[in-house]
């Protein structure tokens, strides 16, 4: 009998722990649901745990008290401006863990993370393989989830070998930043492709549930948490820091906007975007895709500088 007991004790115990192991999963994204090659889907996989940075809600937080002088150095009149489009953004492709990894070498030897990058011989390459701007490739090991991203990229002798500017390495399991004071494939020192502005989630997700991110100039000799380098000369605290996090104010009306911008714009509201990189004012990047609407991308120019705000920042790092 109490054997008998004791058996059914355990079976119920261990139909709990199916239970709870169930509950827990519901809902999300299986592996397979990633898809390979190109702008491929990631079937709603977060990047980064829950707790990231990139992933937090930061609508409820207080404002900068520089916002106003912040915004402004930027600038109040001028418009969001979306890189988004059939041709225009960052691209990326996925690969499976089985893509045979290829040597990198690297200009900035110290700021880069050396070894050996699963890099297809055809990988996209930002502008083209003719272009001569920044070359960004960047590339998630779909199985080991993990992101590989390079700047000012070439590929040698057919793509058996590359050679960059910078690269940098980032486990998509963790919350591990960059060394303090290291670039990455980004000025900031952050990773590109979590803040990139997708097909997939837009349209197929119809939510973006991550921080975004944009480019000022100029900006300061300075950072703030996550990012962990800087890009520039100039002291003054009235210019951005790299990291600077910036929000859509929540009364700003985004009713009037075509679907696809509202999912936009209310990521901006919900995470804001973050300053990761010197170029264009305001400039929202995206990853290219044929299926963009041109015309409901271009609305997001609606938004001005001055309808964004500064969330407050930590102490800003200098040196």
């Amino acid at each position: 009998i109490i054997v008998e007991i004791l058996m059914k004790q355990v079976v119920s115990i261990l139909l709990i722990t199916i239970a709870i192991a169930i509950w827990i999963t519901a809902g999300l994204p299986a592996v397979e649901s990633i898809k390979y090659g190109s702008g491929a889907s990631l079937g709603g996989k977060r990047l980064f745990p829950n707790d990231n940075p990139w992933n937090k809600d930061i609508s409820g937080e207080p404002v900068d008290p520089n916002s106003d002088v912040l915004i402004s150095s930027i600038g109040l009149h001028k418009e969001l401006h979306p890189s988004i489009g059939p041709s225009m953004g960052i691209p990326y492709v996925v690969v499976p863990g089985t893509q045979p990894k290829v040597p990198v070498s690297f200009d900035n030897i110290e700021g880069s993370d050396h070894g050996d990058y699963p890099i297809p011989p055809d990988a996209p390459i930002e502008g083209g393989a003719q272009s001569d701007g920044d070359r960004h490739v960047l590339v998630i090991d779909r199985d080991r989830w993990m992101l590989y991203e390079l700047f000012y990229a070439f590929p040698k002798e057919g793509g058996k070998r590359w050679h960059a500017s910078s690269g940098a390495i980032f486990d998509l399991n963790t919350n591990d930043l960059r060394p303090k004071g290291l670039t990455s494939a980004d000025a900031a020192g952050l990773p590109i492709f979590p803040g990139l502005v997708r097909y997939d989630e837009v349209y197929e997700q119809g939510a973006i549930t991550h921080a975004l991110r944009f480019t000022a100039h100029p900006t300061r000799r300075g950072y703030v948490h996550p990012a962990r380098h800087f890009a520039s000369k100039l002291t003054d605290s009235h210019l951005p820091p790299m990291g600077m996090r910036v929000r859509l104010k929540a009364n700003y009306d985004i009713s009037r906007f075509p679907p696809s911008a509202r999912v936009i714009l209310s990521a901006l509201k919900k995470y804001g975007m973050f300053l990761s990189d010197n170029g264009g004012d305001w400039f929202l990047i995206g990853a290219p895709d044929p299926r963009w609407i041109a015309a409901e991308i271009e609305t997001l120019k609606r938004v001005k500088g001055r309808d964004f705000e500064v969330v407050k920042m930590e102490a800003v790092t200098t040196e």
